[in-house]
């Protein structure tokens, strides 16, 4: 009998479920912090979603192969807010009493980037072309749920996006030029 899967393959799922489960995790110990009720929503259709794939994941591998990746949709398009405004003194917190909605928003940003780094890795390992695809689809999905949680952060001034004097940037970008294509004979 043939295998279905490498033994890499292998390891990369159970990294990638353990870590959907850890996530989660983490996820509902956030929840009695939340306060802002957009925050609330953004949190439980991440955790949804999260338990969705995860489902979607483990009923692939255990079946006959891997199924179709859905991919995560976030409706909001907001652009931006670029510059530095009176960013806020951070520290640790010294319990867990004194989390607020930045610590929370912060926690699921890191976890979803970490998420999403991780996924990108394990579908790099897949010889099956259907369970890679799921898994890169989950990779990018976390990328979604990471910028989601970016945007919300970004537009209350949780998270600022330092710049450059013009005049750096522009040397910056300046010092690439296209390429030049060879001619083929």
């Amino acid at each position: 009998m043939a295998a279905r899967f490498g033994a890499h393959e292998i390891m990369e799922i159970h990294e990638v479920l353990t870590d959907t489960i850890d996530g989660i995790n983490q996820f509902q110990l956030y929840r009695p912090h939340v306060k802002d009720q957009q925050l609330q929503a953004i949190l439980d259709n991440q955790v949804q979603f999260m338990m969705k794939e995860y489902n979607d994941m483990v009923q692939a591998v255990n079946q006959q192969g891997a199924g179709e990746a859905v991919p995560y949709r976030e409706a909001r398009n907001i652009s931006p807010v670029y510059g530095l405004s009176s960013p806020q003194t951070q520290s640790p917190n010294t319990s867990a009493e004194q989390m607020d909605d930045r610590d929370v928003a912060s926690g699921m940003l890191g976890c979803q980037k970490a998420s999403a780094s991780l996924r990108m890795r394990a579908c790099l390992e897949c010889a099956d072309p259907k369970l890679r695809r799921m898994i890169q689809q989950s990779a990018i999905n976390a990328a979604e749920q990471a910028y989601e949680i970016w945007q919300f952060m970004n537009q209350r001034g949780l998270y600022q996006v330092p710049t450059m004097k013009e005049a750096t940037t522009s040397t910056m970008i300046n010092t690439y030029s296209a390429a030049q294509q060879r001619q083929q004979s």
